[in-house]
């Protein structure tokens, strides 16, 4: 890794920790070959995870979804005001552009799918994120599942 902040630091600093992601990633976890209990899916989640993380554009992706959080949350998004960001209207979709982006870059077809699936639900720490990260993070967390389920029973 070349020198700078990781990506998990800078997730921590927006409040989000890698146990947050894995922990609302189980929620939605349904048994599957090679990944037949909530602890093995666990440690292969994480294990998919950390192969993600490892990746600059994965990671510059991201901190896209938190620089934005970050400029909506002072008012400094361009051409919408602070109360339009707060309650994420319908029309703002570059949030879900940047979230289906990860999953389909991380997961292909079935990272966008399992994206759908957390989108949805919000479980854990996506139902308390704002309108950019909690796309961000059901991105990562859908392209992480799909590549846990398929990758799963190759172990």
């Amino acid at each position: 890794m070349g020198s700078g902040k990781d990506i998990r630091d800078v997730l921590q600093e927006a409040g989000i920790s890698i146990d947050d992601v894995v922990n609302a990633a189980m929620e939605l976890y349904v048994p599957h070959p090679g990944v037949e209990t909530r602890n093995k899916a666990e440690e292969v989640f994480r294990r998919e995870l950390n192969l993600a993380l490892s990746d600059p554009n994965l990671c510059l992706l991201i901190y896209a979804g938190v620089l934005l959080e970050g400029e909506g949350k002072k008012g400094n998004l361009p051409n919408m005001s602070s109360s339009d960001y707060e309650r994420d209207l319908t029309y703002l979709i570059a949030d879900e552009v940047l979230g289906m982006s990860i999953a389909k870059y991380v997961g292909g077809y079935k990272g966008s799918f399992d994206y759908v699936r957390y989108d949805k639900a919000k479980p854990g720490i996506l139902g308390k994120l704002g309108p950019f990260m909690d796309d961000v993070i059901a991105g990562l967390i859908g392209g992480v599942s799909a590549n846990m389920y398929t990758r799963a029973v190759f172990d």
